[in-house]
């Protein structure tokens, strides 16, 4: 009976190391449209894989910040991360074009463009630095909100102090707009709009409801100004080493979830927006962006003169039907 215990041995090593658990890094919270999708992909892989590829999302941001998570899936210690292309841009040149405001018309255009040629041209640039994107999710649109007025033009934001997130290319946005940028930590909005140390923000539905700053800052003026797509990135290494079936197993997964994610977007954004509205909310459309967009000018051309490789890949995404 001995002589089969060495094969027996060596069948249970075989299949434990042809099953592979991956890790995954999430910033937001279990139940967010994001997480739902990579749960969603976690479970496709297991059912069309058979259990050889299992991928467990840590949510919360358990794993770190985002430029740490981004650094980990590059070299290898976390497997697979959905990150938001806006802090991409130091490591990534390609990703900047997707922060300009207005390069994308609205969501439709924005899935276009990624799910196209020029999605795969800012992928094989990821590629480069160690990342594969596997597919495209939604973080929204910005709009601009504040306590005072509808924005309806440009000139409606002349003195206003608006916060932005910390990037100088935001805070040339609203410059150009004529207000007043504030760059500043997310978490001290709300109070800050309370107190008037800012008279508005900008963000997307789900984040001005959950937050609570529509309490505080009772106009919405949907400008739509900024749409950064977030990615479904996995270590370049690890996807390279699969299989051509698995690789493709891999993807198709991965465009479900971004399928299942977008809708659930949708759907949350729908809902804070019908819920803030109950509120009291003044919501306005603005429908004619022709002047935001010449206001712009000057924004496009300081970032052409610190990117002037990127103008070719500007014109083709406003190209995108």
């Amino acid at each position: 009976m001995l002589k089969f215990v060495a094969p027996l041995c060596a069948l249970a090593l075989t299949a434990t190391s042809a099953a592979a658990e991956w890790r995954g890094w999430n910033i937001h919270v279990p139940d967010y449209p994001v997480s739902l999708g990579m749960d969603k992909f976690g479970e496709l892989l297991d059912e069309r894989t058979e259990g050889r590829i299992t991928a467990r999302t840590y949510h919360s941001g358990i794993l770190g910040d985002q430029p740490d998570a981004i650094e980990q899936v590059r070299l290898g210690g976390i497997d697979f991360a959905v990150f938001n292309l806006g802090p991409m841009g130091p490591i990534v040149e390609a990703t900047n074009v997707v922060s300009l405001p207005f390069i994308f018309k609205d969501l439709d255009h924005m899935h276009r463009v990624m799910d196209g040629p020029i999605g795969e041209e800012i992928s094989a640039a990821m590629e480069q630095e160690g990342l594969v994107a596997l597919a495209w999710y939604d973080s929204g649109s910005r709009s601009f909100y504040n306590t005072k007025h509808p924005i309806l033009e440009p000139q409606d934001l002349t003195g206003m102090k608006m916060r932005v997130m910390n990037n100088e290319l935001f805070v040339g946005m609203v410059e150009a707009l004529g207000g007043n940028a504030t760059p500043m930590a997310f978490g001290e909005v709300y109070q800050s709009l309370k107190t008037g140390v800012v008279d508005g923000a900008e963000n997307n539905w789900p984040s001005y409801e959950s937050t609570n700053h529509y309490e505080v800052a009772g106009y919405y003026s949907a400008t739509n100004h900024l749409i950064i797509p977030e990615c479904l990135c996995i270590n370049a290494d690890l996807y390279n080493g699969l299989s051509a079936e698995d690789q493709e197993i891999v993807k198709q997964a991965a465009r479900e979830s971004a399928t299942l994610q977008r809708q659930l977007w949708a759907e949350r954004s729908a809902e804070s927006q019908k819920k803030v509205e109950a509120a009291g909310v003044k919501f306005n459309e603005v429908t004619d962006k022709a002047a935001f967009q010449k206001a712009m000018e000057p924004v496009y051309a300081r970032f052409l003169e610190e990117h002037p490789s990127l103008e070719t890949l500007i014109d083709e995404i406003k190209a995108t039907d």
